[in-house]
């Protein structure tokens, strides 16, 4: 297979495709953009098939949006009284985990935590990669992309600043911008061997920080500041999306920098995990007293307003389908949270993949589904009705997160070859071999 990639990139760099890229963009550039391609592409057995998978569930993505755009939303599970679905609450989860990558360039940056500091710019190809994720699963809900020009500025109706949504769509943008133009700017000066600029790339680092705590708060004005959606309607929905988000985001980090160090060259120092699970524990253990006091607060006294909490708990007129996720998502993060305060379990890197799956699963279910469905019911008259998503909603959403999982692994590879100066100015490219067993890792310390 490598033999077979090796013979087309050697075709390509011989064709016009080169020279046109040198005309667009410079010679290095240019050259940038061809050797961090011609690296991404190869690999062994285990990465190929990695892609293959990923590309047998985007085709399923494909098709239901097909569907999507000729049919409507007729084949999702949503109605009248439910009209945003298992679309949104992932949308919701997934701002939370673009945000959460700040909680690697954070202590890296402003409390120059040297271990996190090495690989701070693959927190950032994580936030670039969920942001995708959040706009693919936007036009997946529309149903019908073909119409986002509607609200494009100038000519559609972009209603700022009476329109949460705008402003949800206005922050998530410029948070991509920014991600992709620090991200790739350290890159490019670490290809060339050239320090940053910091006079350029220090502001872009301080804003995008304040820039993904507003991502994530906007989407929760963007339920919170609905009066007749009762469960939403409070001033803590902000905060328990923000704290959430710290716990979510650094629970996938850690997943992601334990397979690195595992299937990579590039070694990821223990500092760098310890502190992540650090803050995932403390973060983890407000957002459940956060959740404990909305209990509290809703059931203390029997109202209307407390019966999408009800619905969501203990079920209401026969609709219980959401009562075992809910009891699930609460157990799923109390053993996270358990593990994680407990020191020994959480510094033995066998047990931390368990408690970081257990949170990330547990706030899923807590941000998405267990938090946007019991908002829709009781409508604002009333009814009560069932959602439960359809086959087609389950195979567009697994499709989403394969394409945001292929721009991810497309992302942090090149970014590790960048880092281990596998990827350099100058110098001739030769198969990679990123796949377990290859080498001894970079920099690992003898007692590791």
């Amino acid at each position: 297979m490598d033999k077979i990639t090796q013979s087309v990139l050697d075709y390509l760099s011989e064709t016009r495709l080169l020279r046109g890229l040198k005309r667009i963009l410079g010679d290095k550039v240019s050259q940038f953009v061809l050797d961090y391609v011609f690296y991404v592409v190869k690999g062994g057995l285990a990465f190929y098939a990695w892609i293959f998978f990923l590309f047998g569930l985007i085709g399923c993505l494909l098709y239901g949006d097909f569907l999507h755009a000729t049919e409507g939303l007729t084949y999702t599970g949503m109605t009248s009284q439910v009209s945003d679905g298992l679309y949104l609450a992932n949308l919701i989860f997934l701002v939370g985990i673009a945000a959460g990558a700040v909680t690697i360039v954070f202590p890296a940056y402003v409390y120059h935590h040297n271990a996190l500091h090495k690989v701070a710019v693959l927190g950032e190809m994580l936030a670039i990669s969920a942001v995708i994720m959040c706009i693919l699963f936007v036009l997946s809900h529309m149903g019908r992309p073909d119409r986002l020009w509607h609200m494009l500025p100038i000519i559609g109706i972009y209603n700022l600043p009476y329109s949460m949504l705008a402003w949800d769509t206005l922050v998530l943008i410029g948070y991509l911008l920014l991600n992709l133009a620090g991200g790739f700017y350290f890159l490019y000066r670490k290809y060339l061997g050239l320090p940053l600029n910091d006079k350029f790339y220090l502001p872009l680092i301080y804003i995008s920080i304040v820039w993904a705590l507003s991502i994530h708060t906007v989407t929760a004005f963007l339920i919170s500041t609905m009066p007749a959606r009762p469960m939403w309607h409070h001033d803590m929905m902000p905060i328990r999306f923000i704290i959430t988000a710290f716990a979510a985001g650094p629970s996938l980090i850690i997943l992601i920098f334990l397979i690195i160090r595992n299937r990579t060259r590039l070694w990821i120092e223990n500092e760098a995990i310890d502190m992540l699970s650090h803050i995932i524990t403390y973060c983890l253990g407000i957002a459940l007293f956060l959740s404990f006091s909305e209990v509290v607060t809703e059931l203390y006294h029997d109202t209307e307003h407390s019966l999408g909490l009800k619905f969501l708990m203990f079920g209401v007129q026969g609709l219980d389908d959401l009562v075992p996720w809910y009891w699930g998502s609460l157990a799923a993060n109390i053993t996270a949270f358990l593990i994680l305060l407990t020191p020994r379990l959480r510094k033995n890197y066998y047990i931390l993949p368990i408690a970081c799956i257990l949170a990330f699963g547990g706030i899923w279910v807590e941000k998405g589904m267990g938090l946007l469905i019991p908002g829709f019911i009781p409508s604002p008259i009333g009814e009560f009705s069932r959602y439960l998503p359809t086959t087609l909603e389950i195979l567009v959403t697994l499709g989403n997160w394969a394409m945001g999982f292929l721009i991810l692994t497309i992302l942090l590879k090149g970014a590790i070859g960048v880092l281990l100066g596998d990827i350099k100015y100058g110098k001739a490219m030769s198969v990679n071999n990123l796949d377990a067993g290859s080498n001894a890792p970079a920099s690992m310390p003898e007692s590791a």
